[in-house]
């Protein structure tokens, strides 16, 4: 078992050359030489949660309270239906335990007025007719023969894309260890109530719902189910897919995530269009070197043409200052040299040092430095976004 903090010095373990190759290759944990053979130090990589990889139990618990993780994670899916206040995290210092205890408690809530139907368009061969016939499929298929026919008709069901996800989320959970014997007895209860919805294959996509007001007792449920099955697998820097029992998630991808989207829905009531990861510009003639800053505002100009207002990069890094962060610069430096602004701006984690301007010599180019305290409740949370959105407006939107 390794058991780790997110940003905590590295600790030491006995480990395998199996074990060291398997965790070496998912790259969750970085890992460096012991002072004698077969000991190796091992620190956080960016990820937390638990995971079982290459027989070895990983643990990582966040730095930042498990109540705030979720609501990050949450809000960055679906900034405008994301319920916090019926996000129940108890008091499960862990990622998984405590996303699982949420999405036990959302789903039972969700499912107690009933189980949610809707209509599923179902094509199959009848021996009647039943909506309308697929005249192409009954020709190829039964060419001079009457019966079965070939239909297609929307049926009224509760196997829909809603049910499907909470019936894979639940019974994703239910195979991972760590869970409460009262959460555990809570998803076995929500998948006796999901009686009739089909049951998710493994390797196929899961089904994609859209929040309505027929569905909107069920939006915090599915918000959650999303979560447990997104942390199922992950990327590795080559593109690869890898599959973890477990669920983990990276740090620094859902504070990328939170801060732009909660700050394209503060700019939203300002006018203007916002791009994230906007992949459309290159520092280069050639087009050779491509730039993709978080964050891009544009703005319509007298003349009637769309430019660039603004450009926000977001940093999983403590800020406590002015100092240090280097690179960081230099990259914001190229994004406005690339885009034509003056001013460019720096959004870093946890730090709660006031917003530092940084002027480059010979260009005139501001860089502004901005710090949110992700330990402040959700509501303030968002008010801190809502005022650093604020400063870039005020800013910005002169030029």
């Amino acid at each position: 078992m390794i058991d780790l903090r997110e940003g905590a010095p590295p600790v030491e373990y006995e480990l395998t050359t199996e074990q060291v190759a398997a965790l070496a290759a998912a790259k969750v944990v970085r890992m460096g030489p012991g002072p004698r053979s077969g000991l190796w130090k091992v620190r956080d990589n960016g990820y937390v949660g638990a995971a079982v990889i290459g027989g070895v139990k990983v643990r990582i618990t966040p730095k930042t309270p498990i109540d705030r993780v979720l609501f990050l994670l949450g809000y960055a899916r679906r900034p405008r239906g994301w319920r916090q206040e019926e996000v129940d995290a108890g008091e499960h210092p862990e990622l998984l335990p405590a996303l699982a205890h949420a999405y036990a408690l959302a789903a039972d809530r969700a499912l107690r007025q009933g189980v949610l139907q809707g209509y599923r368009e179902v094509e199959e061969a009848l021996p009647v007719v039943r909506g309308r016939i697929r005249e192409a499929d009954q020709i190829r298929r039964r060419y001079g023969l009457p019966l079965p026919v070939e239909v297609r008709y929307d049926d009224y069901t509760v196997d829909i894309a809603e049910n499907r996800l909470l019936l894979a989320a639940s019974a994703r959970l239910l195979r991972l260890q760590g869970l409460s014997v009262a959460t555990r007895k809570t998803l076995r209860h929500v998948i006796a109530r999901l009686a009739g919805v089909t049951p998710p294959v493994p390797g196929r996509p899961f089904p994609v719902w859209r929040p309505s007001r027929i569905n909107a007792r069920y939006q915090t449920a599915l918000g959650l189910a999303e979560l447990v099955l997104r942390g199922a697998s992950y990327e590795l820097d080559d593109g690869t897919a890898v599959r973890v029992n477990g669920l983990l998630v990276e740090m620094w991808r859902v504070f990328e995530d939170f801060v732009t989207v909660a700050l394209a829905e503060a700019f939203h009531p300002s006018g203007g269009r916002t791009d994230l990861q906007d992949r459309r510009h290159h520092l280069d003639h050639g087009r050779r070197v491509l730039l993709r800053p978080d964050l891009v505002r544009y703005v319509i100009d007298s003349a009637g043409k769309e430019v660039p207002a603004a450009v926000v990069d977001s940093k999983y890094k403590i800020s406590t200052g002015p100092d240090g962060h280097g690179a960081d610069l230099y990259q914001m430096l190229a994004y406005c040299t690339a885009l034509g602004l003056d001013r460019g701006h720096l959004v870093y984690a946890e730090g709660n040092a006031e917003p530092y301007q940084h002027v480059v010599h010979g260009v005139g180019i501001e860089i502004t430095q901005h710090a949110i305290d992700l330990t402040l409740p959700p509501m303030r949370l968002l008010a801190a976004v809502e005022r650093v959105a604020g400063s870039i407006l005020r800013n910005d939107d002169g030029r």
